[in-house]
């Protein structure tokens, strides 16, 4: 999906579409000041430990996700958020279900 979404009403569940043993990502706001970025990850998918240097809010639109955040495992359901705080470590894993999340983090 190229085509341009702004002043449209969209299934947000058909911004990303899952794909057999991958994480898909679709950023469709991408400004100085923030992002905000769609993803799908199939079961058995994630993103390792990593930091950023700003908060980021995860909100799971499909699915399960485990979340670590500083060693502490959190599951977040579709319908929760879960706000990941600047410089702490963090990692996203699709354990019992696959998922799709929205990622919205703003840099100030």
């Amino acid at each position: 999906m190229g085509e341009d979404i702004k002043a449209k009403a969209i299934d947000i569940q058909k911004l990303v579409e899952y794909q057999d043993d991958t994480v898909v990502s679709r950023e469709v706001i991408k400004k100085e000041l923030g992002t905000v970025t769609f993803f799908a990850f199939d079961q058995g998918q994630g993103l390792s430990e990593h930091s950023a240097p700003f908060d980021a809010m995860v909100q799971v639109i499909d699915g399960e996700a485990e979340i670590t955040i500083s060693g502490k495992v959190n599951t977040v359901k579709s319908g929760e958020i879960i706000i990941m705080p600047a410089n702490e470590p963090h990692a996203l894993q699709a354990k019992n279900s696959h998922y799709k999340m929205i990622l919205t983090m703003i840099k100030s």
